[in-house]
């Protein structure tokens, strides 16, 4: 048997072989790395599926299936759970059990491993379930592999009792086994089991230091989760541009200007910038955030040919959040010429800018553009921005109309940033019809009966402002309290 190497199979030869070869069965006798380089230089799903045909093709061939075909079929499996077709994965394991009804299918831990990432992948608990309990019936429990991806799996989904079962039947639990448990806690929410887990975990790594850091910043604990960080690098331990991603959030919430610079000296010291672009786009992201625009534009300039369409859509947000309407519009501009074609969220940067600015013009262009232009069907943010550019301008019964024509469900914000605009301008008439659309979908909030009764009581429509302070009595609706800081 000649000695194979991957060197001695470019992915375009092993492709080629694979479409053009009248014997499937070649396929199942294939070093399974083959098929690997395949599938890596082939991640579009056409070459993945014709693949996908040929194995099962190539089993209905043979009598039964040994760890050489497993492994391939293994393969197979792993690319889809791990990739952009997870469903895929499930669908060919059941592919299996059907060709090979008649012969055990020698489906092994690696298997029921790739599966449970499918699942985790797909959120679907129920068909991980599913596979548990065929681990068990086959066997396979038990296996320190297995257990995690179950783990993995459960917590993924949300299913946390069912995780933190599976992790307490473990018999050997490795790091990654805690380290999933931990993060998933994290990340729903459950942050004292979480600490509690933590701090009985063997030896924690850096993966169990950052899936914990970033539990606190979406939990908006924001000094919990840098006092997390200062904690880990006194340990010995070096922050990944994980890490710095997760606990970029919670410096730029903090404002703290001086732990950005601490963290781009970093960051540039350990070329973890140059690993990963996400670590760059977040430095934009918390330079803007942290009120030094200058900073923010100088690191988006250095970045050079590595921008992406995130860098593009971090810097206009921060242009936007500091009221620079004009500098949004002009880097649109250059984003446009750089052939970086623009989204949903770089459209939302976008039209905030200019409403910040009171870009009217430029706004209404930007919208359209957005729609015809780029084909991007607008959502509830995209409209609310939109009426509360023409509310601040005044253009009032525009910005009613295009509510009237609104294609998804007006929300009661959209008609509070409208009452917002009359109230600012002093039109009762739109502000009343408002109101009646308000109170249709909420009648409790007192604000709302505060500000129609103040543009009544301005317009010296005095009897009107009183019934509108009746009727708030005869809802109990309450005036809320002012609060003061003053003692």
């Amino acid at each position: 048997m000649p000695w194979f190497t991957k060197a001695s199979f470019p992915p375009r030869t092993v492709h080629h072989s694979l479409s053009t070869s009248a014997a499937p069965t070649m396929l199942l006798p294939m070093p399974s790395f083959l098929l690997s380089v395949l599938l890596k230089h082939q991640p579009k799903r056409g070459p993945s599926l014709q693949v996908h045909s040929i194995l099962v093709t190539a089993a209905l061939h043979r009598n039964h299936m040994d760890q050489t075909g497993i492994r391939v079929w293994n393969t197979l499996i792993r690319h889809y759970a791990l990739g952009c077709f997870p469903q895929e994965a499930i669908h060919l394991y059941k592919h299996m059990e059907r060709l090979c009804c008649c012969h055990p299918v020698p489906a092994d831990t690696f298997t029921f491993s790739f599966l449970l990432k499918a699942c985790a992948n797909l959120s679907q608990p129920c068909v991980g379930a599913q596979f548990h309990d065929l681990t068990i019936k086959k066997g396979l429990a038990c296996n320190v592999y297995v257990d995690t991806a179950l783990v993995n799996m459960y917590a993924t989904c949300g299913s946390l009792v069912e995780a933190k079962t599976a992790f307490d039947e473990m018999p050997d639990r490795n790091s990654v086994s805690w380290n999933a448990m931990i993060t998933a806690l994290a990340s729903w929410g459950e942050l004292a089991f979480a600490r509690l887990l933590f701090s009985q975990m063997p030896d924690r790594n850096v993966i169990s230091w950052t899936g914990l850091i970033d539990g606190y910043t979406r939990a908006d604990r924001p000094l919990e989760a840098l006092d997390l960080f200062r904690q880990m690098m006194a340990e010995g331990l070096m922050p990944t541009e994980i890490t710095v991603l997760a606990i970029a959030p919670a410096i730029s919430s903090l404002g703290a200007l001086d732990k950005v610079e601490a963290l781009h000296a970093y960051s540039e010291k350990r070329g973890l910038s140059l690993l990963d672009v996400r670590v760059e786009n977040s430095l934009i992201d918390m330079y803007g955030k942290c009120g030094s625009m200058e900073d923010s534009y100088k690191f988006f300039e250095h970045m050079g040919s590595r921008r992406n369409l995130v860098s593009w859509t971090s810097m206009a947000s921060g242009f936007a959040m500091h009221g620079m309407a004009n500098e949004a519009v002009k880097l649109f501009d250059q984003m446009k010429t750089g052939n970086f074609k623009p989204n949903r969220v770089t459209f939302l940067s976008m039209l905030n800018a200019c409403n910040h600015g009171g870009l009217v013009e430029a706004g209404l262009r930007l919208f359209i553009s957005m729609v015809y232009d780029y084909g991007i069907e607008p959502e509830i943010k995209h409209y609310g921005c939109m009426i509360d550019l023409l509310g601040r301008a005044g253009r009032l019964k525009e910005a009613e109309d295009m509510i009237a024509g609104m294609p998804v469900e007006v929300n009661v914000v959209v008609w509070r940033t409208l009452l917002g605009g009359c109230s600012k301008h002093g039109e009762v008439e739109i502000g009343e019809r408002v109101m009646r659309r308000i109170m249709d979908l909420e009648k409790g909030y007192s604000g709302d009966y505060v500000v129609l009764s103040n543009m009544l009581t301005e317009a010296g429509r005095f009897d009107d402002a009183e019934g509108v302070r009746r009727l708030m009595d005869e809802r109990n609706v309450s005036k809320v309290a002012g609060l003061s800081l003053i003692t």
